[in-house]
């Protein structure tokens, strides 16, 4: 158990599109658990496509045309995302109809959220949607119905997402984060002072975070 006088500061930012970001979280998670230690997490905006037009893409399509990898090389990073997934609670459904699609209106309905203290709960409700459940995330009308799946007004997350309240709120953020120096994600702060990228394995967020504890910079 560490010994912490207040909770750990723990910022995250991260696109729902990303699935090494649902890994990493899981994996953070399983190390906040072990380590018992109290912490406050909030989610920020990142796009890796923001370009991505409305229709989105096939995913596969997408991996070999951004990164240059073979269609081999993208069916065994699936796998291992699935087994990944799989040992840590969470289930990855790809398939060759899998989509990636824009987000931006996904980080306005997580910001909403964020102003009634369920952003972190739409977070993972969106991971599950898209991965697990290969729902259309571009689709507003899908959105809002994911908002009232987990207890939110269905109608005004529908109003939300219309009126774009949220545009140059969430537009500010993901600026914001791109000046620190964020290119990738995810991207973990702790204590708003030391970065972590990439999904690092629960051993690895295990050490951080008694460093942490004991007073060593992470």
């Amino acid at each position: 158990m560490t010994d912490q006088t207040a909770p750990l500061r723990i910022d995250i930012v991260s696109d729902v599109m990303c699935p090494w970001c649902i890994v990493g979280y899981r994996q953070l998670k399983q190390a906040l658990d072990a380590t018992g230690t109290a912490y406050d997490l909030q989610w920020h905006p990142f796009e890796l496509n923001p370009d991505m037009p409305a229709e989105g893409q096939n995913m596969t399509e997408h991996i070999m045309e951004k990164y240059g990898s073979t269609a081999v090389q993208s069916a065994e990073n699936r796998a291992r995302l699935t087994q990944l997934g799989h040992d840590l609670g969470f289930a990855f459904s790809f398939d060759d109809d899998t989509r990636m699609h824009n987000t931006f209106n996904t980080h306005q309905l997580i910001h909403w959220a964020q102003t009634l203290d369920r952003g972190h709960d739409m977070k993972q409700a969106l991971f599950v949607a898209h991965f697990t459940d290969g729902r259309d995330l571009s689709d507003t009308a899908v959105l809002a119905t994911i908002a009232g799946e987990i207890g939110l007004d269905e109608t005004e997350a529908a109003a939300v997402l219309d009126d774009q309240r949220y545009a140059q709120a969430v537009r500010s953020e993901e600026r914001f984060w791109v000046q620190q120096g964020i290119s990738g994600v995810p991207a973990v702060i702790f204590d708003r002072q030391h970065l972590v990228t990439g999904a690092q394995g629960t051993e690895t967020y295990t050490s951080i975070l008694n460093q942490l504890a004991a007073g060593v910079p992470a």
